[in-house]
């Protein structure tokens, strides 16, 4: 066979080179042709796999409460930038600070006397200081034409006061001891429970049996059966917050109050929790047997 100019003068070193290299790109491409491609519910070992998504959300009734309040006094308003007005205010913060302590004691007497509410729970918080900046009151000829208002300086002393309830029947005859004892305000009642944890956990064991029922539902669909859990992870964490109910008054309001008291009710407390989970799928009962009979079918051809 005749040779072409380009193959006569191609060196032997040159045209094993070629060959060599069309070798490894052939190779590559068969080995690349032999790959299986990886899919979606099939891991490394080419097990099918089923992944399932579940909420779940249980209702549970409040079985203890805190009710908040507070009490305060307030100094008179007053200018300090004169030295006999700020020894004044400094003499009414100490007295404020005084009757704000005795009022503190004399209602924790009155819920432990009143209630039976014991002394641990009840909580007087510590003392809180506000100085508040207030505009001088108009003198009889009022201000001149653009001229700002003299600002006098004012403190308010201030106690918060929380009691825990285990009774809920209990709620509103504290409420009824905290506005006859002149309490400045009522925060409110913030409903709570005594386990959370078993209540979270319930919310947690809803969610895995309800992905497990509907990965049990699809695989009978799909004629198949579950496997070993692959994966488990949580998606949502029991959330718990607690039911908070506003029950504000002040002094101005306690008659309107004290004449017609509303009945408490605590209401129920919403827990969700979510999982998702992946199951190994195996062949079904049905799938199986199909199998069986061909493999019998065919032994006997």
């Amino acid at each position: 066979m005749a040779l072409s100019t380009f193959e006569r003068r191609r060196p032997d070193s040159m045209t094993g080179r070629i060959s060599l290299i069309s070798t490894l790109i052939l190779g590559t491409l068969a080995v690349a042709s032999f790959t299986a491609p990886s899919f979606a519910g099939t891991d490394a070992k080419g097990t099918s796999s089923l992944q399932v998504q579940a909420q779940s959300s249980i209702e549970v009734t409040p079985d203890k409460a805190t009710i908040s309040a507070r009490l305060w006094e307030d100094t008179p308003a007053v200018d300090l930038s004169e030295a006999k007005q700020r020894e004044k205010h400094e003499k009414a913060r100490q007295n404020a600070r005084d009757t704000l302590e005795k009022r503190a004691a004399s209602l924790i007497k009155a819920l432990e006397d009143d209630t039976g509410i014991a002394r641990e729970a009840i909580s007087a918080g510590s003392l809180h200081v506000y100085p508040r900046r207030v505009a001088a009151p108009k003198t009889g000829d009022g201000n001149a034409q653009g001229e700002q208002p003299k600002m006098l300086t004012r403190t308010r002393l201030e106690r918060p006061i929380s009691i825990d309830l285990d009774d809920l029947d209990n709620t509103e005859k504290v409420l009824n001891a905290l506005m006859a004892a002149d309490v400045n305000r009522l925060d409110g009642v913030t409903f709570d429970l005594k386990d959370r944890d078993g209540a979270t956990d319930e919310a947690l064991v809803k969610a895995l049996e309800k992905a497990r029922h509907k990965a049990e539902l699809m695989a009978d669909t799909l004629n198949a059966g579950l496997g070993r859990v692959i994966h488990v992870q949580e998606t949502r964490s029991p959330g718990f917050a607690p039911r908070m109910m506003s029950v504000s008054a002040d002094t101005q309001g306690k008659a309107e109050s004290a004449a017609a008291q509303p009945e408490y009710r605590p209401g129920t407390i919403d827990i969700d929790a979510g999982v998702n989970v992946e199951w190994a799928l195996k062949a079904g009962a049905k799938q199986d047997n199909d199998q069986s009979r061909d493999a019998d079918s065919d032994s006997r051809s």
